[in-house]
């Protein structure tokens, strides 16, 4: 297209367009030579829609405060070797489980790789444009505490980690989680519960949960909102740590 003077470039900035406007100033003349409005606009359209596709992909990536950002589920060192199920990993990163509102356990020993996992699931999840956040169970405890003296604070807490549609809680039941924080992921759970999936990383086997969690009513209860309608993932005894990168 012909060159774009400055006033119609300051509008289309003012409108949020800018890029429609980079994609314009962008097009080859020469390539474009003969086509018709209609096509060149196409060709502009197309353009700009892919670039704010991936500036929104990348903010929600952003956004979810993954711990290894470079994850990519597609790109797994060892599977065999570790025991992971090829096509258990390959329907994961589908995320058809957060259609299913299904929370998803990655269990194993320490270095297995359960976090990068974790992290590698949520950036997929973000890629099919899902809002999803990583915290580690500590960071997750601290701002539960840091939630419980501030004005409505408690109330602003559930509400936020229950509204994303993918929560991957790293380093579940590291601790023994007190009275407070139990009542809180009780609450927590019952609110995600068949409308969102956490996924949860773990070294404990499952047998090992109601007793971390405290073996009461609440230890009970919390497992009842977790151990249905789950995918479970072994990650096996294989130290990923003994590599130079951490690139499972």
């Amino acid at each position: 297209m012909s060159t774009i003077d400055t006033e119609t470039k300051r509008k289309l900035r003012e409108m949020g367009a800018t890029a429609m406007l980079e994609a314009l100033e962008a097009q080859d003349e020469t390539l474009v030579l003969g086509m018709s409005f209609d096509e060149r606009l196409r060709l502009v359209v197309d353009e700009a829609h892919s670039a704010f596709d991936h500036a929104k992909v990348e903010g929600l990536i952003r956004r979810a405060g993954l711990r290894y950002p470079a994850a990519d589920l597609r790109q797994l060192d060892r599977v065999e070797e570790r025991g992971l199920d090829r096509n258990v990993i390959a329907q994961l990163g589908t995320c058809s489980f957060v259609d299913r509102q299904q929370n998803v356990v990655f269990q194993g020993f320490t270095g297995s790789g359960k976090s990068y996992l974790g992290c590698a699931l949520a950036k997929r999840a973000c890629q099919h444009r899902i809002r999803a956040h990583y915290i580690r169970m500590p960071d997750l405890e601290e701002a539960w505490a840091l939630a419980k003296d501030k004005p409505l604070g408690t109330t602003k807490f559930l509400k936020k980690y229950a509204a994303f549609s993918v929560l991957v809680i790293d380093e579940w039941l590291l601790d023994h989680p007190d009275d407070s924080m139990r009542s809180m992921l009780l609450e927590l759970l019952e609110r995600r519960y068949d409308t969102a999936s956490t996924v949860f990383c773990t070294q404990y086997a499952k047998k090992d949960w109601h007793q971390r969690l405290g073996s009461g009513v609440h230890a009970d209860a919390i497992m009842d909102r977790i151990v249905h309608n789950t995918i479970w993932v072994d990650t096996g005894t294989h130290n990923m740590r003994e590599h130079v990168t951490l690139n499972p």
